[in-house]
């Protein structure tokens, strides 16, 4: 660690203080570019931009969770939570938009057919979840 004897402040103060917000260039870089996706019809492209494209929708989905688990950190444990669950709410449902308006024919079928198996999996997982806390809490192993 670098001292300036001048004014007596550290030289490397910006990596060591707490509340600096060093977000990764990654979760930056990836919603411009889903935008430009969006913007470009990268989607329509053929299989290549089709293939691009995923990779630019799981790469912003990553970010914006990203962005929230930051928030929930700052704000703390009660708000930090519904901070992410809603984050994740509305990354789902902008999913399930974008597919709703991919396809305008059977939209109403294609909303309850994705959502069903989402609040499924959600309730699978908070139920192992609990599964396993309580097998832990009780030392039960078998």
């Amino acid at each position: 660690m670098k001292i300036d004897i001048a004014d007596g402040h550290d030289a490397c103060a910006h990596k060591t203080m707490p509340d600096r917000l060093a977000l990764p260039i990654w979760t930056l870089v990836a919603p411009a570019l889903g935008l430009l996706a969006v913007l470009f019809g990268l989607g329509k492209m053929g299989s290549i931009g089709t293939a691009a494209a995923v990779i630019v929708l799981i790469a912003s989905v990553l970010a914006a969770v990203h962005h929230a688990e930051v928030i929930a950190h700052k704000v703390g444990e009660l708000f930090g939570t519904l901070v992410l669950a809603i984050a994740v709410t509305v990354i789902e449902v902008s999913l399930i938009v974008s597919l709703m308006l991919s396809k305008p024919g059977d939209s109403a079928t294609l909303a309850r057919d994705t959502v069903f198996p989402a609040i499924m999996i959600i309730l699978n997982f908070i139920i192992g979840l609990c599964l396993l806390a309580g097998a832990v809490r009780r030392w039960e192993w078998s």
